[in-house]
């Protein structure tokens, strides 16, 4: 599904066999790229370019990156990914009550709550966390 065009490439959440992380797929015939996005902030980043010896230039990767991070994009990205894939690939992680971010470690340590579920409400283009042992839901605005 797409999502948006750069230089007559074609941005787009896949809607089979698509796996977590949330991310989008760009490319030609010659090479395809993906970019990781997140729920829960609002960066992006390059997953991988495969193959590699057919890569296109770290100017034209940059390029891509900073449009699918425009804010209508992203938000686009996520719609979709939230309409084919119904999971934003948080459930079970663990969330740093300090950090307000997703835990990096595995494991329960001080600090973190175990993510129960996750949702997107495209209409506030928010994503709504339910903590263990919280009553109330955690809002993130995007």
């Amino acid at each position: 599904m797409k999502v948006c065009t750069h230089r007559g490439l074609l941005v787009a959440v896949l809607t089979r066999n698509e796996h977590c992380p949330p991310h989008v797929h760009v490319g030609t015939n010659a090479w395809n790229a993906r970019f990781e996005f997140s729920f829960w902030h609002n960066g992006v980043r390059l997953w991988d370019v495969m193959p590699i010896e057919e890569a296109p230039s770290a100017v034209l990767l940059e390029e891509l990156r900073q449009v699918i991070k425009q804010a209508e994009n992203l938000r686009h990205a996520r719609e979709l990914w939230w309409l084919s894939r119904q999971t934003l690939c948080l459930d079970n992680l663990r969330w740093d009550t300090f950090a307000h971010e997703v835990a990096r470690q595995k494991g329960a340590r001080p600090g973190t709550v175990r993510i129960l579920s996750a949702r997107f409400d495209e209409a506030q283009n928010m994503t709504i966390l339910h903590l263990a042992d919280k009553n109330l839901p955690l809002e993130i605005k995007l």
